[in-house]
Parts: structure tokens; sequence; C-alpha cells
């Protein structure tokens, strides 16, 4: 896998904690998963919150954080982003306003106006999407690219904007990952299935077949961008 040029945890880390000083002392961790990447995070503080949307997840997590003191909260989660424009975000979160200095969010759906809410004068927001598109892994297999507005850091900056942040960081960049053989290729498009929701095994065995025998290197290429956003302090 050939990575992104930053380091997502070490930039939550500088927003928790820098110099030794406490820059945040509330935090919510959005779409936590099964935890394992908030476990990892040095210096939580200890009004620490997580949410997830996938119920076999909460169980997890919860299992994982709860000797950190942190809580795992299910909720419904966001619409994606780019499906927005069309559709209600959803994705309200159940905390009071203001209640948090620093929310973060690794590749999770956001309602803009939510996280703002939630967030305290002076806040901010730090998240890692990656393009909704799914990069070309579709391709690989005879697929068009999916019909789809493309959510890029241009997307999610405008989203912020309109809901009252100040974006004052972020990056882009492509993210390579490479497969030894067909097997892991079609592992990884079940275990991801918005990055091309058409697949199945059965009706693209043949697809997979002739990739495989095509002998090409199985390279997956896909848009990654982080934003950091803040909620100024209004006079």
């Amino acid at each position: 896998m050939s990575g992104v040029p930053w380091d997502y945890r070490a930039i939550v880390e500088a927003a928790i904690v820098e110099g030794g000083v406490a820059r945040a002392t509330r935090v919510l961790d959005m779409g936590t998963g099964g935890g394992e990447r908030l476990a990892q995070i040095s210096s939580l503080p200890e009004r620490t919150v997580a949410t997830e949307g996938w119920a076999p997840n909460v169980p997890v997590a919860a299992a994982r954080l709860a000797p950190l003191g942190i809580r795992v909260v299910h909720d419904e989660g966001a619409v994606d982003n780019v499906d927005q424009v069309d559709r209600p975000s959803r994705g309200r979160l159940a905390f009071r306003n203001a209640a948090f200095d620093l929310v973060i969010n690794r590749h999770e759906a956001f309602a803009a106006e939510e996280v703002f809410r939630v967030l305290g004068s002076g806040g901010r927001f730090i998240t890692q999407q990656a393009d909704s598109a799914g990069g070309d892994a579709g391709e690989l297999i005879g697929l068009p690219p999916l019909a789809s507005r493309q959510f890029d850091r241009l997307f999610a900056t405008a989203q912020l904007e309109a809901a009252g942040f100040v974006v004052h960081d972020g990056a882009d960049a492509i993210e390579a990952i490479s497969f030894s053989d067909v097997g892991a290729f079609a592992w990884y498009l079940r275990m991801v299935p918005w990055a091309v929701p058409a697949f199945t095994i059965d009706e693209h065995r043949r697809a997979l077949e002739r990739l495989h025998e095509s002998g090409v290197p199985i390279v997956v290429r896909g848009l990654r961008f982080w934003l950091s956003a803040r909620k100024e302090t209004r006079a």
C-alpha cells in the first residue's frame, strides 16, 4: 500500500495536547468502528465519547473502549455527503449544543450542521475522508466508473463553510492499494461494498478470471483527503 503523506493520528493528538498543554478536554469520535483507532490515540481526555452507526460494531467498540472510560453511542449515521445534495442529511448527534471542543471523524459521513452544533465556540472538526466513487476498483473488472458526484476536499469544504465553519488546513493525495492475487482483490470488494456496489462473485467470476489470467498488477487507486475546520468565536 502506498499511504497518504500525512499522519491522521498525529494530527488528532496535536489537536488534543500541544506542548504539554491540553487544547481539548471534551472529544467526540464519529464512526469509531471497532474502536481500534481511537484506542491508539494518546492523551485522550476523560470526557471522550464515540459514536458508531453499524450495530455489530457497537459491542465490539464498547468492550475495547470501556477500560479507557469511553462510552460508545449507537447512532443512525449521516447520509453519504455527496448524496446530501438530493436527500436529507440525517446524522443527528445525540448530544447537547456546544458539548465538545473537538470532533474527529475518519471515513465517516457527517452532517456538517450537526457537527457545528455540538462544537463549542472555537472548537475544531478534523476529518479524513475517501472519495465515495470508490477509486478505479470497478474498472479492473470492466465496470464503468460510478455515476457519482466527486466527494473531494472542495466538496467537503463547501459543506463545512455553508454550516458556518472556517476551514484552515487540509490536503489530498492518491492512495494506492496493491493486491497479491485476484482472491485478495475479490475479498476487498466484498468488504467495502460501497466501492463497487454492483459487485458479486457469481456475477463477476469471469471478469475476475480474466484479470487473473492477464497477469497485470492489481492496484486500486483512490482519492483521500483530510480537513481541519474551526467554529470561530463570534464577537
